[in-house]
């Protein structure tokens, strides 16, 4: 929850927007903050947390009924994040929290950013650090350290089939997806991509409907 919380400020400082702010979260899940079974009290933080859940677009795979419940006010789209049936330039933020690494391989994982990077003009996408010593969907140290396929063996071995569908990222791989330069924030635990680099997040910048993000 820390680092989640840390990440929704980074959000905000970079990109203070407000309440015309056009917002769009790719990879919802299907559960209300701080409910569930207790394994991720902190999913769909984002529409917890931001102040104008009305301007957000999220959008999932399935149909997400609790979801849907939970944030009666956040406008819910079931599509790919992969093919975004949104036009380009449609919102003004885009964001997606720790959710890359689950999309596939690097072809798939690159499709994915860059629907992202067309529907908004700036963008905020983090996924876990490759790098950090604990792997965060498994807990288990050191292991994701070793080439893939090793590394998935012992992960069946310790009973964490689900880690083989992960697929993580450094530094310089999560900064090859992107179609343009961004600026890659190394929290640790997580990365954090904030693009396109070359926008100042603290000029002053008009956006299409008469918004402003500073």
């Amino acid at each position: 929850m820390r680092s989640r919380k840390r990440k929704f400020r980074l959000f905000m400082e970079r990109f203070h927007p407000n309440e015309r702010t056009r917002v769009v979260d790719v990879g919802v899940t299907d559960a209300p903050y701080g409910e569930g079974d207790g394994a991720h009290p902190a999913e769909n933080f984002f529409e917890a947390l931001y102040p104008w859940p009305e301007r957000i677009t999220a959008v999932g795979l399935a149909d997400f009924p609790r979801f849907r419940a939970a944030f009666p006010t956040v406008r819910f789209v079931q599509a790919d994040g992969r093919t975004l049936p949104f036009a380009d330039g449609e919102f003004d933020l885009g964001l997606s929290n720790a959710v890359v690494e689950h999309v596939g391989g690097r072809d798939d994982q690159r499709a994915f950013v860059h629907e992202l990077c067309r529907v908004a003009r700036r963008v905020f996408v983090t996924t876990p650090n490759r790098w950090f010593p604990v792997e965060v969907h498994t807990l288990v140290p050191f292991v994701h350290w070793l080439p893939k396929t090793r590394a998935d063996r012992v992960f069946r071995a310790l009973g964490k089939r689900d880690a083989a569908a992960v697929n993580l990222l450094g530094a310089r791989e999560f900064r090859a997806l992107f179609p343009y330069r961004v600026e890659i924030v190394n929290t640790g635990v997580s990365l954090v991509a904030i693009g396109p680099a070359w926008m100042d997040a603290h000029a002053e910048t008009e956006v299409p409907d008469g918004a402003t993000l500073r």
